[in-house]
C-alpha cells in the first residue's frame, strides 16, 4: 500500500491542476460517475455528510447543490494546498461548505455522526486500507450509508487495453498537463495493486459493513460502492 507522506506530496505538486486533467483524461466521464454517487447520497436523505479525500471539493460542490440546504457538508483531505483550492471556490462562489484537514487514518471526527459518508479515488489511496475502513465504519452513523467510487480492475477482456492506456498514454498526457509525470504513473501501480470490486466488497464486510454492493462502470474500470450498518 502506499505510504501516505508520499501521496500528499503528489498531490501537493499536482493540486492546482489536478481537477482539469480530470476532465480531460477522462473525456468528461468523470462527471458522470460523480453524479452517480450524488445520486445514492440524495436517495439516503442524509442531515450531515462528510467527503473525505474531498481534494478542491469537486464532489462535496455536487453534494451541496444536489442536497437540501439544512444539510451540514463538510470535505476533509490531508493535502492542504488542494484544501485551499475549495476553500477559495467556496468563498468566491458564496457556497457554505467547510474544508478540514483531515486523514483517514485518523479522522477529526466524531463517532458515528454522519448520516453519509463520500470517498471518491481515495481509498486505493490509504496507507492502510482496513485501518482507514474502520475510520469510515467510526464516523457513519447506524443506519448510515457508505458511498465509495474508486477506479478497479477492469473486466478481463479489457485489461489489456486498460493498463496499456493507464501505465503508457495517461502518464504522457497527464505529465503535459500537470507538469508531473510521475503522479500519474502511480495511478496506473495503484489500481494493479488493488482488488477488483468484489474484493472490495469483501474488505468491506470485513471492517463491519453491512448491505455491501457495488455498480460497475466503463467496463469495470470504476466501481460505486456501498455500504450501510
Amino acid at each position: 500500500m502506499p505510504e501516505g507522506h508520499a501521496v500528499r506530496r503528489m498531490f501537493s505538486g499536482i493540486a492546482s491542476r489536478y481537477d482539469f486533467a480530470n476532465q480531460v483524461l477522462s473525456l468528461g466521464l468523470c462527471d458522470g460517475w460523480r453524479d452517480q454517487l450524488v445520486a445514492a447520497a440524495q436517495a439516503a436523505r442524509p442531515k450531515t455528510v462528510a467527503d473525505l479525500a474531498t481534494g478542491s471539493g469537486d464532489v462535496a460542490f455536487a453534494l451541496r447543490r444536489a442536497l437540501p440546504a439544512d444539510c451540514a457538508i463538510a470535505g476533509y483531505d490531508f493535502c492542504e494546498p488542494m484544501l485551499e483550492l475549495g476553500r477559495a471556490r467556496a468563498q468566491k462562489e458564496g457556497v457554505p461548505l467547510e474544508f478540514k484537514v483531515g486523514d483517514c487514518m485518523r479522522l477529526p471526527i466524531a463517532d458515528a455522526s454522519h448520516d453519509v459518508v463520500t470517498i471518491a479515488y481515495g481509498v486505493r489511496n490509504f496507507e492502510d486500507r482496513a485501518r482507514g475502513l474502520g475510520e469510515l465504519r467510526r464516523i457513519l452513523r447506524p443506519g448510515g450509508t457508505l458511498l465509495i467510487l474508486e477506479f478497479s480492475r477492469p473486466d478481463a477482456w479489457f485489461r489489456p487495453f486498460h493498463f496499456l492506456h493507464v501505465r503508457c498514454v495517461l502518464p504522457l498526457l497527464a505529465g503535459v498537463l500537470t507538469g508531473d509525470f510521475g503522479a500519474y504513473r502511480y495511478l496506473g501501480t495503484s489500481i494493479a495493486g488493488f482488488p477488483d470490486a468484489a474484493g472490495l466488497d469483501a474488505e468491506l464486510r470485513a471492517a463491519g459493513f453491512a448491505q455491501v454492493s457495488h455498480k460497475k462502470m466503463l467496463f469495470g474500470t470504476v466501481a460505486l460502492h456501498q455500504a450501510g450498518l
